[in-house]
């Protein structure tokens, strides 16, 4: 393959002591910001995804970004690591440290302004928003950081429906809204990570939780702005019913009470032959503020993005066994998914496809208990029983493998 012969190149230079310097930076391909440029996206007969400007605006609610901080932070925050894939042992790779050392460096620091988070959580953000997270792929030509990661816009992300299978054939296009030909870049697969969630075959776009809540975020909107008019008296409650009165009475009874007694906080005195009655038109209760509806909306919120409603704000109903069962939950069938399809991702498409480092892996460390305790119990019993190795162990938190000396010291302590 021609990018996987080029990189073994780029190891050979280092080892006869080329300088990087001399290497030929990475270029980027994709706009940084193509929305600023162009508020509105030109026609296209490619595959668009619809609505985005929607989803951006609705990700922005309280209720919503909620949802998406609690997946997204949680995720950037792992702890992570690149390993050699189960089948291959450090013998048969060759330069296994140096290159596990640049796949690291170069994911720290994926470009020159992004650490290894702000990155994930601007993919992150798109793939939860509309299930287009996308990331640009580049060769800086340097042993040391062999490959440079931008985050994209995965809103002008369009897909060739006729896409080849080939890596070194174009599959992406960014639609930028510039004039003449720059309106589109064409990208090859092997350039893009595009990440898509809930993959289905009738469509080549993902199907993002914001997508799946989108009529319930906005019927919680409409409720939530008619309940905030209702609570401040934006929507009048009650009206004074004067009987036998006469238009010049009536039209004068109403700028006196304009004038002399609304807002002022004054006793308002009234000198007529009947006693004028209050209609009530609402309470301004609980019940009539949409209260248990809002919270049904916000249940509905919660499971299209795989949550508890507790995660959420709605804290009723729940105690201390519960919360710990709700936490557990949602840390396996919301985080654990989400963060293994971002790994798969880079290990088959940025180390395998791109440089073909397919000896190489990579992985969060925390995924498999959501707590520090247990996963050390679990590792610890398995240690005790032979089951794992001490350098195995150390490998899955993500520490340096332990010099074979120190291995027979430790084992015959344990002995």
């Amino acid at each position: 393959m021609k990018v996987k012969s080029s990189v073994q190149k780029l190891w050979r230079r280092k080892e006869v002591g080329i300088d990087a310097a001399e290497e030929q930076a990475a270029k980027r391909k994709t706009l940084a910001l193509p929305s600023i440029l162009t508020p509105y996206r030109t026609p296209s007969n490619a595959l668009p995804k619809p609505t985005p400007v929607n989803l951006r605006r609705f990700a922005e609610t309280p209720l919503v970004r909620r949802a998406i901080n609690v997946l997204k932070d949680r995720i950037a925050s792992l702890d992570w690591q690149v390993r050699p894939k189960r089948g291959f042992s450090l013998l048969d790779v060759d330069n296994v440290q140096g290159r596990m050392q640049a796949l690291r460096r170069a994911l720290e620091e994926p470009n020159a302004s992004d650490s290894f988070r702000t990155l994930i959580e601007q993919v992150l953000e798109d793939a939860l928003v509309g299930g287009f997270g996308a990331i640009e792929m580049e060769i800086t030509g340097d042993a040391q950081k062999p490959f440079d990661l931008w985050a994209v816009d995965g809103a002008t992300i369009e897909i060739n429906p006729k896409w080849d299978g080939k890596p070194e054939s174009v599959r992406y296009a960014q639609t930028t809204g510039l004039p003449g030909a720059n309106t589109q870049v064409l990208l090859r697969d092997d350039q893009l990570i595009y990440l898509r969630m809930n993959p289905r075959s009738h469509t080549p776009f993902g199907l993002g939780p914001l997508e799946v809540a989108f009529e319930t975020v906005n019927t919680f909107l409409a409720a939530h702005r008619f309940a905030g008019n209702l609570a401040s008296n934006a929507v009048v409650q009650y009206a004074l019913w004067l009987n036998e009165t006469t238009p010049v009475e009536h039209e004068r009874l109403i700028r006196w009470w304009q004038d002399e007694i609304e807002g002022t906080g004054r006793v308002p005195l009234l000198s007529t032959e009947q006693k004028p009655e209050v209609l009530r038109f609402a309470s301004g209760t609980d019940a009539d503020l949409r209260m248990n509806w809002q919270e049904f909306l916000i249940r509905m919120v919660a499971n299209a993005f795989s949550l508890p409603p507790m995660l959420l704000g709605l804290e009723r109903e729940v105690n201390r066994t519960t919360a710990a069962e709700q936490a557990d939950e949602a840390f396996r069938s919301a985080i654990v998914p989400l963060a293994k399809l971002l790994a798969e991702h880079l290990t088959r498409d940025l180390f395998a496809k791109k440089l073909g480092w397919r000896e190489f892996e990579f992985v969060f460390n925390e995924l498999d208990a959501p707590d520090e305790l247990t996963e050390l119990q679990v590792q610890t019993q398995l240690l005790a029983a032979g089951v794992l190795t001490v350098n195995e162990v150390r490998s899955m938190r993500g520490l340096a493998p332990l010099p074979t000396s120190q291995l027979t010291v430790t084992a015959s302590e344990r002995g």
